[in-house]
């Protein structure tokens, strides 16, 4: 008997707004944080803090910057003017799920708006009709790295508790708008990042609270997002009658250097690291060993009344998260850490280390952990693709990836019993990547034509792993095991 996906598997692709969209100033959009992050192709690829550390200064330069060839991504993939293309492109592929974003700030450019703009509603209402003409289910995150930056300047972002009751209102009004077109919803994109990159999560910049340990600044924006994440979850449910709300975490997976005791403890300890968020989010309330780490690094999470109660009656209803790579000890590097090189593992061209079987790992490992549905909304492998002078993109090496990390997936699932709801490969049209805000880190199964700087044509051409996905998808994922 032929292998396969089970029935209703829900393969697609996944892009995010502020990476993908551009028309930063188009139909009423307000300034987000995303929008004022620099790329910096100067700085090493290792070098993970230099990418993201953003100062006040950097915020003022970029307000007072009209060069938009410094930050990428005002311009993304320009899918603000081709989303109709882009979307036919997705349902030539057979997807039955787009995963995507909802840009805070074109409903609500500054974010404590009183009223949302109608333009950037009818946007959206536009991608999804055009997803329903094809069958396409949307997959939405609601927060996806683009805080409005009027919350960062006048709020300090989600340190401030106010933030909650603006994000209520974006939910409120997304939800109600689109309730008869959207059902899957992911409430914050991969909601541990706060701890790594801030800014782009949080919309924290370390320089506005003098007197404050960060930590501090950082577990309290937390706990803000957590709140919210649980009344998104109420709302969705209440406006919504079959929806399913998800969170969104990061995947790492850690292995010991050795068998020697103190290593395997620090594997423990720094996969800990990674589960202190979705386990908030799906059992409703602080891990015992995430209040320990408060009270011994001296943080005090400030609470309202209710908090407790809100987190604990309304977890996700799945989990989901990105998976790209296992990582080590310490120091291999990746979309946020960098940890010892595994000898084991073969790497990309930025040195994100390629390990499909720790896919089926993590699966089983955040299966058993929470006996909650999975979803996979990003995975892939960042390359230099090459238009060769007959106008194709022969990215074998982007098919290999897939192939491994695809059979260890329904491994998980036939061998090890996951259920998984579906799979989203990141980037499935070329995007601005989020590590290092370059367009020639390419994910897609669509080249755009568009260098670092944003020149070129925007012109959408089929990768070789565009027609492969495609057979994927038909099959159901039967084509992998065929001779």
């Amino acid at each position: 008997m032929m292998r396969k996906f089970p029935e209703g598997f829900l393969w697609g692709g996944a892009t995010a707004a502020n990476q993908v969209e551009g028309g930063w100033k188009e139909g009423g959009k307000g300034i987000s944080v995303s929008d004022c992050a620099r790329h910096h192709l100067d700085v090493d690829v290792e070098n993970y803090k230099a990418h993201n550390h953003i100062t006040s200064k950097d915020i003022e330069e970029a307000l007072a910057s009209d060069d938009d060839s410094l930050y990428p991504k005002r311009h993304g993939s320009q899918f603000y003017y081709h989303y109709k293309e882009d979307i036919k492109m997705f349902a030539e592929m057979g997807f039955k799920v787009y995963r995507m974003s909802i840009a805070w700030s074109r409903i609500f450019p500054n974010g404590d708006d009183e009223q949302p703009n109608e333009a950037g509603l009818k946007f959206y209402d536009d991608v999804f009709d055009e997803c329903a003409k094809y069958g396409i289910e949307p997959l939405v995150t609601m927060s996806h790295y683009e805080p409005p930056l009027n919350l960062v300047l006048k709020y300090n972002g989600w340190y401030n508790r106010k933030l909650v009751g603006f994000f209520e209102t974006f939910v409120k009004t997304i939800c109600e708008r689109y309730k008869n077109k959207v059902k899957y919803w992911l409430t914050f994109n991969e909601v541990d990042s706060m701890i790594r990159h801030p800014y782009t999560t949080g919309g924290l910049i370390e320089d506005r609270f003098p007197g404050i340990k960060w930590n501090q600044v950082i577990f309290q924006a937390m706990h803000h997002q957590f709140v919210a994440s649980a009344l998104a979850t109420k709302i969705c449910h209440e406006i919504i009658s079959d929806s399913m709300v998800g969170c969104m975490l990061t995947k790492l997976t850690y292995y010991p250097y050795s068998c020697k005791p103190e290593d395997v403890l620090q594997a423990q300890q720094d996969m800990r690291g990674t589960y202190c968020y979705s386990d908030t989010q799906v059992f409703g309330e602080y891990p015992a060993y995430l209040l320990a780490k408060f009270k011994n690094e001296g943080v005090e999470i400030v609470k309202e009344p209710g908090d407790d109660e809100v987190m604990k009656k309304y977890p996700v209803d799945f989990v989901s998260f990105s998976y790209y790579m296992s990582s080590g000890l310490d120091t291999a590097v990746g979309n946020t850490v960098t940890a010892v090189k595994n000898p084991y593992l073969p790497s990309s061209e930025w040195g994100w280390q390629i390990d499909p079987i720790g896919l089926r790992i993590s699966m089983v490992d955040l299966y058993d952990r929470y006996r909650k549905p999975l979803f996979i909304v990003e995975n892939g492998l960042g390359a230099k693709d090459v238009v060769l002078p007959d106008g194709t993109i022969d990215d074998q090496y982007r098919i290999d990836y897939f192939d491994c990390h695809f059979k260890e997936m329904l491994n998980a699932i036939e061998i090890d019993g996951v259920e998984c709801l579906g799979y989203t490969s990141w980037g499935c049209i070329d995007i601005v990547s989020e590590s290092t805000k370059q367009m020639s880190k390419r994910y897609g199964f669509i080249y755009v034509d568009a260098d670092d700087y944003g020149k070129g044509t925007y012109k959408r051409i089929p990768k070789k792993s565009f027609y492969w996905y495609k057979k994927v998808i038909e099959t159901n994922g039967a084509c992998l095991f065929e001779d």
